[in-house]
Order: C-alpha cells, then sequence, then structure tokens
C-alpha cells in the first residue's frame, strides 16, 4: 500500500523552501553587482518598466570589451553553447556543447535574430529567445517570443527581458553586468523554482565568459 507523505511533512518542507528562498533572494538576486550597479538604468529596462523581480548581477573580466563580446555574441545552442552546465541544459534535450574557441564565420547579431535554447526541432520551435537590442560590443537585450511580437507589433511592453551589457573600465578590463528583468505577472513558482536555477545557471555562465575571454588574452 503506497503511504502518503502527512500533509504536515509537506507544509514544513514548503515553509523551508519558502524561508531559504526568501533569505537567499537578496544575495542572488545581486551577486558580485555594486548597489549603483543594481539601481542604475541599462539597456533593456524601458521593454519591462514594471517588473516584480529585478536581478543584476556582475563580474570583471581582465580582457578588452571587444574581446569579451566574441563570447556573449555566439551564444546560442546552434553557436557556441552558454557555456553553463551542460549536463543540466541537456537532461531537457538542450542538446548543447559549449565552445571553447571563437567561431569562425558566425554571422552578427542583429534584432530579429533568434537565440535558439534548444534545437530547432523540439518544442515546436519555440525553444528560443528573441533578440531585441543589440550594439555590438555593448549589449544584447533578449526577449521571448511573445514579447518581441508585443514590442515590435503591438507597441506594448514586456514581460521579461534579459540584457547582457559590457562596461569598460580601461582598455585591458571590463565589467560584464547581465541584468534579468521579470514583469509583474510572473507566477510564485518563477520566485520560487526558476529564479534560483536561473541563478546557478547564470553565474557559471558568466564565469564561464571570463575564464575563455581572460585566457584568450594570455595565449
Amino acid at each position: 500500500m503506497e503511504r502518503k507523505l502527512p500533509w504536515k511533512t509537506l507544509a514544513v518542507g514548503a515553509a523551508t523552501l519558502v524561508a531559504a528562498d526568501l533569505a537567499l533572494r537578496p544575495w542572488f538576486l545581486r551577486w558580485g553587482a555594486t548597489r549603483e550597479e543594481t539601481t542604475k538604468d541599462l539597456p533593456g529596462d524601458d521593454l519591462c518598466p514594471v517588473s516584480a523581480s529585478v536581478a543584476t548581477r556582475a563580474v570583471t573580466i581582465h580582457a578588452p570589451a571587444e574581446e569579451v563580446w566574441l563570447w556573449i555574441a555566439q551564444l546560442g545552442q546552434d553557436r557556441g553553447g552558454f557555456y553553463s552546465y551542460t549536463w543540466l541544459e541537456n537532461l531537457f534535450g538542450a542538446k548543447i556543447r559549449n565552445a571553447s574557441r571563437i567561431l569562425p564565420k558566425l554571422p552578427a547579431l542583429t534584432v530579429g535574430d533568434s537565440i535558439w535554447m534548444t534545437p530547432p526541432t523540439r518544442y515546436g520551435g519555440t525553444g528560443r529567445l528573441k533578440v531585441a537590442r543589440v550594439e555590438a560590443g555593448r549589449y544584447l537585450v533578449l526577449v521571448s517570443l511573445e514579447d518581441f511580437d508585443s514590442i515590435t507589433r503591438q507597441g506594448l511592453a514586456a514581460e521579461g527581458a534579459w540584457s547582457f551589457i559590457l562596461e569598460p573600465i580601461d582598455e585591458n578590463t571590463t565589467r560584464f553586468l547581465v541584468r534579468s528583468r521579470s514583469g509583474p505577472r510572473a507566477r510564485l513558482d518563477r520566485f520560487l523554482v526558476f529564479d534560483p536555477i536561473h541563478f546557478i545557471m547564470e553565474r557559471k555562465m558568466m564565469l564561464g565568459i571570463r575564464k575563455r575571454a581572460e585566457a584568450k588574452v594570455a595565449a
């Protein structure tokens, strides 16, 4: 006979999860970023002006901004990967391989391009984000398919935005910021489940980009 967990055990588990998320949330939403960086306007903010949650994370990279940009510009399942935990991504059929070099002959990113998270043949071709804003060497802003349509065809605000920003400190050092904005309709499961997992993956990606950019400059 199947034994069910008592409701009190489930309630305690849920309460523990919520408490842990609330305790760690200020840290993982602002990992590596200064107070000024978390509060200043960044590219992509205007696309999702009303947000239930904003994360700003940052690392310093000892490489010129143009060198760091080369790795950001090849993000994508069908490009250079995401420099994160492929074993976790591939549990969901993403089939991602992280590049350890700059791939030749990739077309420059333009507004409207797709950044594939999974192979185009999976999930009915919906596993992708769209380039909403891009300036080579400075920033890349991604939004969902639905949000891209809302922005470009209907003139509406996006429900979220994922921005990658490079700010040169000097000719050999760059501040790399990533900002994620979630719109007012974000659900509770996003805060409790998606946000912590996204932080783990995004942190690994940022450190992966730093490692690759610094190694290329030092070579």
